[in-house]
């Protein structure tokens, strides 16, 4: 049967939002979600920081959706780099040179810090993890792992081990060899803070644990650089020199997770550039190109490549350095560089910082602001003289409804944001206009009341 224009035109039309919602309950599986209580907005196109649905509500996308619209919704050029690549070449196996996979690898040794200079590229940051845990092992010979408890790696059956989120309890048990070691979560220490505090400086806690693991036995310690979904948590001045001196005493390889941090996050293309470390690994992918082909990234230093000439790398996948998501890659950085997103994620970063400190002094449940950037978490408490926090950790059902009031009163002025635990996340893209940061700034006011009846008396 010939499917006439108007036919395939009268299929289109029935996709309407109502026909959207009940497909996708009925078949498409969600993330992290008990599907019967799922009931997913239909979405219907999105430019710039805004995104909006079949009913016209507009909303300030200030998570940059999972922290990887860096350049935000449609950005042209990544668009058109799409179309000209799939006119050129859809897919090309990985074997193979292509283009803009090499162009991509060029750009990544160019921009990366240090002796960084070969990349492998996956289809996201777990793939990216997983990778470079494989080939940290067969560079050193060891097994073990190390890694944080406030963290997360991604979802595959390594990267899940390598996390320490609650999300990892339901992966268990694990043979994966990792071990964990407490964060320098500086606004709540769990050893108290002493001075000088061997968690938050970094290199006395790690060297610790390996006295009792043996450090002939670890081969790598990976890290996310800024802690991102586990609480917006910076490292303190020294940390991570710190850790990168005992990794190299003992032969250890440093694994950075930028998947969030990286790609003009914090201000700089890497964060690691803040404190000056090179890890042996580099982890990218969400603003490596904006999300809009699946693409991650592992990156590693002139020693690794060395090894690589004459060991076999026993990693691979079918999408390895797809070309569609080469060539957005491409098209990001070049659009990052030409520009100048990383002087306006600095600069809304400087706005932003500004109206965070003046909505603390208005509200009580305002208990610690850190960030740098455009990647900024507003930690939210019921006292804080005590700092206990709004919501208990991992909270779920009436517990977590001070959370909750806020995130949905800031939807309901048209704000989009997310939290874990008593965090706010405050990532929106790094193209953002200094009237939207002033609108966020409103609605997080308004919704903030809701946790400011949580709180109790100092």
């Amino acid at each position: 049967m010939t499917i006439t224009d108007s036919t395939a035109t009268s299929a289109a039309d029935a996709w309407t939002a109502d026909r959207i919602r009940a497909a996708d309950r009925a078949y498409v599986i969600h993330s992290w979600s008990t599907q019967g209580t799922v009931n997913a907005v239909p979405i219907a196109g999105g430019e710039g920081s805004w995104f909006w649905d079949y009913e016209g509500n507009r909303y300030l996308d200030f998570q940059s959706q999972l922290v990887n619209m860096n350049l935000g919704h449609q950005h042209p050029r990544i668009v058109e780099a799409i179309k000209e690549q799939a006119d050129r070449m859809c897919y090309i196996g990985p074997g193979y040179a292509e283009r803009s996979r090499a162009e991509l690898a060029e750009l990544m040794a160019q921009l990366t810090p240090g002796d960084l200079r070969m990349t492998f590229f996956t289809t996201g940051g777990a793939a990216a993890n997983e990778n470079a845990v494989r080939l940290a092992r067969h560079v050193t010979g060891r097994r073990k792992i190390i890694t944080r408890y406030r963290s997360y790696h991604g979802a595959t059956a390594g990267a899940i081990a390598l996390t320490g989120d609650p999300r990892r309890w339901y992966a268990e048990p694990n043979d994966f060899g990792v071990v964990r070691m407490f964060d320098p979560y500086t606004y709540r220490c769990p050893v108290g803070h002493p001075d000088p505090c061997p968690v938050c400086s970094g290199g006395p806690h790690l060297e610790e644990i390996l006295q009792y693991e043996n450090p002939e036995t670890v081969a790598a310690v990976v890290l996310e650089t800024v802690t991102g979904t586990n609480g917006l948590i910076y490292p303190p001045e020294g940390y991570l020199k710190s850790i990168r001196e005992v990794c190299d005493k003992y032969g250890i390889l440093l694994i950075l997770d930028e998947v969030m941090a990286g790609f003009g996050r914090t201000g700089e293309w890497f964060a690691c550039n803040h404190w000056d470390v090179t890890p042996d690994i580099l982890i990218t992918a969400k603003g490596l190109n904006s999300g809009y082909v699946p693409l991650g990234a592992m990156t590693v230093n002139e020693r690794i490549s060395e090894w690589l000439m004459t060991n076999k790398f026993w990693g691979g996948l079918t999408y390895a350095g797809h070309p569609l998501a080469c060539a957005s890659g491409v098209a990001s950085i070049k659009a990052m560089q030409e520009e100048n997103v990383l002087d306006n994620a600095r600069a809304m970063g400087r706005r932003l910082d500004a109206g965070l400190r003046r909505l603390a002094e208005k509200h009580p449940s305002i208990g610690d602001i850190r960030g740098r950037g455009l990647f900024y978490g507003l930690e939210l408490v019921k006292n804080r003289d005590t700092r206990e926090p709004l919501v208990p950790f991992n909270p779920a059902g009436p517990a977590a409804a001070p959370m909750n009031a806020v995130i949905a009163a800031a939807k309901k002025q048209g704000l989009y944001l997310s939290a874990n635990n008593n965090v706010i996340r405050l990532t929106p893209p790094l193209v953002i206009k200094p009237e939207e940061i002033d609108f966020a700034l409103e609605a997080l006011d308004n919704a903030l009341v809701h946790a400011d009846e949580a709180t109790e008396p100092g």
